[in-house]
C-alpha cells in the first residue's frame, strides 16, 4: 500500500510539472532558463503527456512540425513568444522565419515518439489522423539528414554545431571545437548564468565558439545545401545517429500500420545503412562507440554516453553485450546510472552539464534499448537509479551521478515525462 501511495505521489508531481510548463500548444523545458519550444524536449515530453492527455500529446508533435523548414529540417528551437531572458534569441539567429526559429536541428526522436504514441493510443481514430499528418513530415526530416548531413553517402550523418547533439559541452567536442575560429566574434551576454551556477554550465571559451558557428552559418544564409561542407565543425556522433536509426525503424513500423509501404521501405533502408556504418565508430579499447571528426579525419578519444546510446538503435548482439558490460562497469563507479562521461577520465566533471552528470532522458533511451535486447536486470538498475534521484533530489534538469545533487534547472518537463515512463514500466 505504501509503495502504491508513493508511486501515485510521484506521478501526480510529474503531471503537475507538465501542467506548469504547458503553454497550450507547446511545452517549455522549464520556466526562466528555457522559455521556448525545444525540438527533442517536445518529442520526449509528448510521451509523458500521453499518460495524462492523449490529444495534448499529439498537439505537441504537430506544433513542432508546423515549423519545419521547406528543405525538410526541423529546427532545434521555436521562438513562439519573445523572451529576453534567453540568449541567443531570434535577433542572433536571423533565420528569416515568420515565427522565428534557430537554424540548426536536434536529435530526431520524433519517429520513435510518434510510433510509441500510435502503438499505445486508446483513441485509435485520433491516432490515425495525427500520425497520418506527421508521417510524411518526419520522413522528409529523415531524408534531409542524409541529403544535407551525409552528402557523401557514408550512411551516418554529422553534426555541424554541438547544440545539435543535445549534449552541448560534451568532452566529445573539445578538440573539434578548439579548432573553430573566433575572429570577428560579435559582443554578447549570456543569460543562462542568471538561472544556473557557472560551474554547472559550458565555459565562456566554449560559448565563444558556439556563437561563432552561429554567425558563420548566418553569413551563409542558413543554406543547408552548403552548411555541411563549409562548417569548421563536422562531427559524427554515434548517439545522435543511434537515435536517427531507431526513429527510421520506428517510422517504418508506423508507415506499415498506416498503409504507406514506400515510406516504410525508405526508412528501413536508411536504418540498415546507418547500422552498418555505425560499426565503423566502434572502439575496441574502450569497448564502446566513439565520435569521428570529419574535419581532422580522426576518431575522437572520448568515452561519453554518446557511445553507449547505440543500444537504443538495436545494434548487433555482440556489440550490445559489450555495451551492457560497459554500463555495468560504470555503475560500479557511480551511485546513480548513467553518467554522461566515464568517471575515470581526467576530463570528467560530475557537475558540469554533459561532462559527467546523469540525465533521465538518456537513462530512458538506454534503458529502453537494453530492455528490448533482453537485459532486464540492467534495465531495472537504471530505472531504480532514476527514480531514486527523483526521491532524493526532485525533478532537476540533471544530477551529479556520485552525490545525486540536483543541477541545472528545476521542475524540468522532460525529467517529469521520463518519471512517468519509468513508473509505467514498473506497473507493466
Amino acid at each position: 500500500m505504501a509503495q502504491n501511495t508513493h508511486r501515485d505521489d510521484l506521478y501526480k508531481r510529474a503531471a503537475q510539472i507538465l501542467d506548469i510548463n504547458d503553454r497550450g500548444h507547446y511545452t517549455v523545458p522549464t520556466s526562466g532558463l528555457y522559455p521556448f519550444q525545444w525540438n527533442w524536449d517536445s518529442c520526449l515530453v509528448a510521451i509523458g503527456q500521453q499518460h495524462v492527455d492523449e490529444a495534448r500529446a499529439w498537439t505537441e508533435l504537430v506544433t513542432l512540425f508546423e515549423h519545419q523548414w521547406d528543405d525538410g529540417m526541423v529546427p532545434h528551437i521555436i521562438f513562439h513568444k519573445l523572451d529576453d531572458g534567453y540568449f541567443p534569441g531570434p535577433e542572433v539567429w536571423r533565420t528569416g522565419r515568420t515565427v522565428p526559429t534557430t537554424g540548426i536541428t536536434q536529435p530526431p526522436v520524433a519517429g520513435f515518439a510518434a510510433n510509441l504514441l500510435f502503438e499505445r493510443a486508446k483513441d485509435k481514430d485520433l491516432a490515425r489522423e495525427k500520425a497520418g499528418h506527421l508521417l510524411q513530415r518526419i520522413d522528409r526530416w529523415h531524408e534531409w539528414f542524409f541529403r544535407c548531413r551525409d552528402p557523401h553517402g557514408t550512411g551516418v550523418v554529422a553534426l555541424i554545431h554541438p547544440w545539435e547533439s543535445g549534449r552541448d559541452n560534451s568532452i566529445d567536442w573539445d578538440a573539434a571545437l578548439d579548432a573553430v575560429p573566433t575572429e570577428g566574434l560579435e559582443p554578447y551576454q549570456r543569460r543562462d548564468l542568471q538561472h544556473a551556477h557557472a560551474d554547472h554550465r559550458p565555459t565562456m571559451a566554449q560559448y565563444d565558439r558556439f556563437i561563432s558557428l552561429v554567425q558563420h552559418f548566418r553569413s551563409l544564409d542558413w543554406n543547408n545545401e552548403v552548411l555541411h561542407e563549409q562548417s569548421p565543425f563536422k562531427v559524427v556522433d554515434p548517439g545522435f545517429n543511434a537515435i536517427l536509426i531507431r526513429s527510421c525503424n520506428d517510422l517504418a513500423s508506423l508507415a506499415d500500420a498506416l498503409g504507406e509501404p514506400e515510406v516504410a521501405e525508405r526508412n528501413r533502408a536508411r536504418a540498415k545503412a546507418g547500422l552498418a556504418a555505425l560499426d565503423s565508430l566502434w572502439d575496441e579499447r574502450l569497448q564502446q562507440y566513439v565520435c569521428f571528426d570529419r574535419v581532422s579525419g580522426k576518431a575522437v578519444d572520448s568515452a561519453s554516453v554518446g557511445g553507449l546510446l547505440p543500444v537504443f538503435a538495436g545494434v548487433p548482439t555482440a556489440r550490445m553485450e559489450s555495451l551492457a558490460k560497459r554500463i555495468t562497469t560504470l555503475g560500479e563507479q557511480v551511485n546513480y546510472l548513467v553518467p554522461s562521461h566515464d568517471p575515470t577520465d581526467s576530463r570528467y566533471d560530475g557537475k558540469r552539464y554533459w561532462r559527467g552528470p546523469a540525465w533521465l532522458i538518456i537513462n530512458y533511451m538506454i534503458a529502453n534499448g537494453l530492455d528490448r535486447a533482453g537485459h532486464t536486470e540492467l534495465f531495472e538498475k537504471i530505472r531504480q537509479a532514476s527514480l531514486k534521484l527523483i526521491d532524493e533530489s526532485g525533478f532537476a534538469e540533471y544530477y551529479d551521478p556520485k552525490s545525486g545533487e540536483p543541477l541545472g534547472g528545476d521542475t524540468f518537463t522532460w525529467t517529469a515525462a521520463m518519471v512517468m515512463e519509468f513508473l509505467r514500466d514498473n506497473a507493466s
